[in-house]
């Protein structure tokens, strides 16, 4: 006789697969996504020293942070808690790298509306059924261990008609992750042209935004950008599930973007 007790635990815990993004996970709430700037001391050098990834700006005009470098280690926001502190969201996705400089980057409103709609135009028939290929282009494997999350019941990305395929010819969407090691630029090269139109591109992580805590190097390319066109940026170091799969409705268009 079949033992019974997988199935009583399915009854002690119930559903456990969120309802995002038909309304906000308590998640998102508890989850410090982002590095703010609350306050200013322009022409303090010294700000910029406490981040690791140069992603501190200070000058004459005011400071400002690249979340698009940042690997939320939080030494800002605990050596400089007047200047900055965390944002508690997960839906950090931008449509435009600038956008992801706070607090004034150069993602400005009529641009990003540009992008939005250009970007819509392509995407209108993937709006029910999108395949994903992801390609690793130098991760610690942190960033694919978030990813391989988003198949797990508590995020159920099949239930919005979102897969992931083993073939380029198949995908809708390019997932890229890593650094960009210089050895990838071929392959990813590749797996994009294999790709039908029209496809999308989403550089998934600080490593793949930018290249994180390893800048170019004679091995990497400091991000995937510079490789492939990319459409939609998810910082994070890692990216969360939520956080990328904020990045994929955000790419067809089934969220509003920032």
């Amino acid at each position: 006789m079949a033992p019974i007790w997988p199935t009583r635990g399915l009854l002690r815990s119930g559903v456990v697969t969120t309802r995002y993004p038909r309304r906000a996970d308590d998640y998102g709430a508890t989850w410090p996504g982002e590095i703010e700037v609350v306050g200013s001391d322009s022409g303090d050098a010294s700000l910029a020293d406490v981040c690791p990834t140069g992603a501190i700006e200070s000058s004459s005009r005011g400071v400002s942070v690249d979340r698009g470098r940042c690997i939320l280690c939080g030494r800002c926001a605990d050596a400089r808690p007047d200047v900055f502190r965390f944002s508690w969201t997960v839906e950090v996705s931008t449509l435009a790298r600038g956008a992801l400089v706070a607090p004034d980057g150069d993602g400005d409103e009529s641009s990003v509306r540009e992008v939005r709609e250009a970007l819509a135009g392509r995407v209108r028939a993937l709006r029910r059924s999108v395949h994903i290929r992801h390609v690793d282009c130098g991760s610690d494997g942190s960033d694919e261990w978030e990813i391989a999350a988003l198949t797990n019941p508590v995020y159920d990305v099949q239930r919005l008609g979102i897969f992931f395929t083993a073939s380029p010819r198949h995908a809708d969407i390019l997932l890229a992750t890593g650094v960009g090691a210089r050895g990838m630029r071929a392959p990813l090269e590749r797996v994009y042209e294999a790709m039908p139109d029209p496809r999308v591109v989403i550089a998934a992580g600080t490593d793949a935004v930018s290249g994180g805590m390893i800048a170019p190097t004679y091995a990497t390319l400091g991000g995937v950008g510079s490789v492939v066109p990319v459409d939609v940026w998810v910082p994070g170091s890692p990216p969360t599930p939520f956080g990328l799969l904020h990045g994929i409705l955000l790419a067809i268009g089934a969220v509003p973007s920032r």
